[in-house]
């Protein structure tokens, strides 16, 4: 019988998520339909559709969900994100990128158009009510954020409403045009549970002990967590005004040296906005003790790379690459059962361990 996980609401008295959480097969597998089935994932951005009438297929958190899907861009440019999926026999549809007017299942000719919905199908002029609404390839929500690009699978809750959050703050960005930068861009794998991943990324607690050289310039007193319903955000502000967000008037944080906004959206993202630009990280489950981190840059000002918050990415991703394989060892312990929080650096740990805990009982 599936366990339940319990969060107190009261940062004060709760407890972590137990460390069976972190080594449990079963619950890795629930976690796939009550959390990353029911809420929304990263997809990529528009370029990936550059021209009307094109297609990208992909599969979704390979090794994981290994969800087939496929973007589409049609004749009005309107974009699609479809499954991937034949059904007629369950045969892949679209193999590659590039332009194509239709879907055309190579299996046995099946036929859809950009939008999904079925048109022609051989040989199936004998067969009884078809064709049905369920012929059509299933079309997932999707959500478009400047140029980034978003599905939910079988989402619970709007993505919007997290959306309109983070424009609170970094609304006045530019996004359109931020330019993704494959140099800069990479996979990191972790040998450690997702969750651990996040769980560290989710507080500056350990800033000043692991990541010497960012303490170094982020003011560590002034280090602040807001949580909100479906995501936190963490505020990286520095005595070093030279280079900040150059923020406008009317500003939450007008007259403020900001260095980083540090955004986490339920349940495996993470967008760091910095003067240069925006990184992207995408934590994606491979099994309970391997974790690939997609590191995607966004560079809007690359005179500004390396400065100030944002210099060395890579060796910041590798120490927090180091402390979350330790710590991937210390939950495996016959001894460790579970640990407090910490009220004042830990309130985003406990916002995703509890959100985490609502969804799996649901």
């Amino acid at each position: 019988m599936m366990m339940k996980y319990n969060i107190n609401p009261d940062i004060k008295k709760a407890e972590t998520l137990p460390a069976s959480f972190y080594k449990d097969a079963e619950t890795l597998e629930l976690l796939k339909d009550k959390v990353f089935l029911s809420s929304w994932q990263w997809i990529g951005d528009e370029n990936q559709v550059p021209l009307s009438q094109s297609v990208h297929p992909f599969v979704l958190l390979d090794g994981y969900l290994t969800e087939p899907m496929v973007l589409t861009k049609n004749k009005a440019d309107e974009i699609s994100c479809l499954s991937n999926v034949c059904t007629h026999r369950g045969n892949l549809v679209a193999l590659n990128s590039g332009k194509s007017k239709k879907l055309n299942c190579f299996y046995h000719g099946r036929r859809f158009n950009l939008k999904g919905e079925f048109e022609h199908m051989p040989e199936f002029e004998q067969t009884e009510d078809f064709p049905r609404p369920c012929d059509n390839l299933h079309k997932f929500p999707l959500k478009k954020w400047g140029p980034f690009l978003f599905a939910g699978l079988s989402p619970s809750f709007d993505f919007q409403q997290v959306i309109d959050k983070m424009n609170e703050r970094i609304g006045f960005l530019p996004f359109d045009d931020f330019t993704f930068d494959a140099s800069i861009s990479q996979d990191y794998l972790v040998n450690a549970n997702w969750a651990l991943y996040c769980d560290n990324y989710l507080e500056g607690f350990h800033v000043p002990f692991v990541h010497p050289d960012l303490n170094a310039v982020l003011d560590y007193g002034s280090y602040t967590t807001e949580v909100y319903e479906y995501c936190n955000l963490q505020i990286g502000y520095t005595d070093e005004a030279v280079e900040v967000f150059d923020l406008p008037e009317g500003h939450i944080d007008y007259g403020k040296n900001v260095g980083a906004y540090y955004y986490w959206v339920f349940p495996n993202m993470m967008f760091n906005f910095y003067p240069w630009g925006l990184s992207i990280n995408i934590v994606k489950p491979i099994d309970m003790n391997r974790t690939k981190v997609a590191f995607l840059a966004y560079v809007l000002d690359p005179t500004k790379l390396n400065q100030g918050a944002s210099q060395d990415i890579d060796k910041v991703q590798r120490e927090d690459e180091f402390v979350v394989e330790q710590v991937q060892k210390g939950v495996r312990s016959s001894f460790y059962k579970a640990g407090r929080f910490s009220p004042t650096q830990e309130k985003g740990v406990h916002h995703f361990h509890t959100l985490l805990s609502r969804f799996l009982n649901a």
